[in-house]
């Protein structure tokens, strides 16, 4: 039975498993999109939309709990400085999950997963 348990196991042990959504967390931060298997852009959602939770307060409390979260100072200063301000009004519900199609080695669905209001390039004329 499968009562109360949360999360998916990515078919990794737990620290592999933990590791893997750090590494995800700060590539989505830094890049502001990313594009992985629609399993891990589902769980990596949960995370990141609770450490951008945690960054809004903007305080030093929440800055130490967001580098025991993710140990990567470049992408938690542009977490603090750039995500954060951005969302500073919105209530939640920070990134968009797009399905792409099928990964073309061994069939997994492929998603991108973004984050919202992000300023977008656009190549010039």
């Amino acid at each position: 039975m499968r009562h109360g348990l949360i999360g998916r196991k990515l078919n990794r042990p737990p620290a592999e498993r933990r590791r893997l959504l750090r590494s995800l967390m700060g590539a989505l931060l830094r890049h502001d999109k990313i594009t992985t298997t629609e399993a891990r852009a589902k769980e990596l959602r949960r995370h990141v939309e609770r450490l951008i939770t945690t960054a809004r307060r903007g305080d030093l409390h929440s800055r130490r709990l967001c580098m025991a979260t993710l140990p990567d100072p470049p992408a938690v200063d542009r977490l603090f400085h750039v995500v954060a301000p951005r969302y500073r009004t919105r209530p939640g519900g920070y990134t968009r999950i797009t399905r792409v199609g099928l990964r073309k080695g061994d069939g997994a669905r492929i998603a991108q997963i973004e984050l919202l209001d992000r300023e977008v390039e656009t190549a010039p004329a």
